[in-house]
């Protein structure tokens, strides 16, 4: 009987692993992989940052990094491996060699720089460990957070507010910090706290916030327990840390968009003929709940009325209904310039609107007479304005035009000055 014919051998030939394989098999030997990396950093001086940052990269060619990250940021950040829970590997091994819980206590920013200063070298060398800091290592250490001391905490929220200044880390790590468990006991606040502190040594409160807005943070207010959140508690909280100018960003920030609310809520009244009364009411409540600062809030009620003006009318007719128009809002005005800053600032926004569109732009001075005429601006307002309050903005031609009304106001307050002596 013939024998079977050999089957071909693959003998010699490497079999490269799957990725998924490879992935799910570096789940189960992260002790080694620490063990290893040990070795590499156990004779380091504590505080010789660059013979760290040599033995981290030496390491890099040996051990595969990017197959363990999340083992290497949590012997980094925490200083060993945790298990499901975020409690440590109960396994015996010592800290890290090099953690940035190694830092001295309290803590203190300019040290801990030295410390992601190595991140940042070993990033550098080896760029494809950032996506793995930013979207898996730190969201999850971030939301055991609590399970520290509170130094410990400590040295983290400074390290990822340093990590988020520099660019190794984008800000949506700090949605884990939003989960309940952590909000609810002030866990989140008091991070977020000193992530921003720490972020704001090197960087200003726009790059801070430039930095929320890229990591879909939408609303700090969301660190805050429940019962805390409102814009007074916010600013108190952040005023006590020595950090002014997070409540300042925070509430200019909201009265821009109360503000753009405001004008959308005006343009829905007029178009549902809302009594003048009824809308000054409303936006009385309005600004007693959250309120706008006065200057800014005539502007927006003039801006809220002119953009729910239908300019479908023929252009020899457009004078005569933006005056008609101007007329029939004043109620709703008036209220509202309580003083000389108020008037002013109406003034000012009538021209910058007048200026912007250029339909209206002749029909200035008749709009600034409707708006004495109906008290919404005084005599003392439009002198001041046109001596030194007026806005750049096409300022010679409305300086020009509403020239004749100053004189005409001006007459008048010598007359009445005379009559008085």
């Amino acid at each position: 009987m013939s024998q079977p014919a050999a089957k071909p051998s693959l003998q010699g030939v490497r079999i490269k692993v799957r990725k998924g394989a490879a992935k799910a098999q570096a789940k189960h030997e992260p002790t080694i992989f620490r063990d290893q990396l040990y070795k590499h950093l156990e004779n380091v001086p504590q505080n010789d940052f660059d013979a760290f940052v040599s033995k981290l990269v030496q390491a890099g060619s040996s051990l595969e990094l990017l197959k363990y990250a999340d083992a290497l940021f949590e012997i980094i950040l925490v200083g060993g491996l945790l298990q499901p829970g975020g409690t440590y590997v109960d396994d015996g091994a010592p800290v890290s060699p090099f953690t940035i819980l190694n830092a001295k206590e309290p803590v203190e920013i300019d040290e801990m720089k030295q410390y992601i200063e190595v991140l940042n070298r070993l990033i550098r060398r080896y760029k494809y460990l950032q996506k793995p800091l930013e979207t898996s290592a730190l969201p999850s250490l971030l939301q055991y957070i609590h399970r520290w001391s509170e130094a410990q905490k400590d040295k983290l929220a400074i390290a990822t507010g340093l990590l988020i200044s520099q660019g190794l880390a984008n800000a949506s790590c700090l949605q884990s910090l939003t989960k309940d468990h952590l909000v609810k006991n002030d866990v989140s606040i008091n991070v977020i706290t000193l992530v921003f502190r720490a972020f704001l040594v090197d960087q200003s409160m726009e790059h801070l916030s430039a930095a929320l807005k890229r990591g879909g943070i939408k609303d700090v207010m969301e660190f805050f327990p429940a019962n805390k959140r409102t814009s007074k508690h916010l600013q108190e909280h952040f005023k006590s840390h020595n950090l002014p100018q997070v409540g300042e960003w925070y509430a200019k920030k909201q009265s821009g968009i109360l503000k753009v609310t405001l004008v959308k809520d005006l343009q829905e009244w007029i178009e549902h003929d809302e009594t003048p009364e009824h809308i000054v009411s409303t936006i009385k409540t309005k600004q007693a709940d959250q309120p706008i600062p006065d200057v800014e809030l005539v502007q927006c009620i003039w801006q809220g009325l002119m953009d729910s003006i239908d300019w479908n009318a023929r252009p020899d007719q457009l004078d005569s209904l933006i005056l008609r128009e101007v007329e029939k809002y004043t109620p709703i005005i008036e209220p509202f310039c309580n003083g000389p800053k108020t008037e002013v600032a109406l003034i000012n926004v009538v021209q910058v609107y007048c200026y912007e569109d250029t339909r209206a732009m002749k029909t200035f001075p008749q709009i600034l007479k409707v708006l004495y005429n109906n008290d919404c601006i005084s005599d003392q307002a439009i002198i001041y304005w046109h001596q030194k309050g007026s806005k750049p903005q096409g300022k010679q031609h409305f300086l020009k035009v509403a020239e004749p009304l100053v004189k005409f106001l001006q007459e008048q307050e010598s007359d009445d000055d005379e009559e008085e002596e």
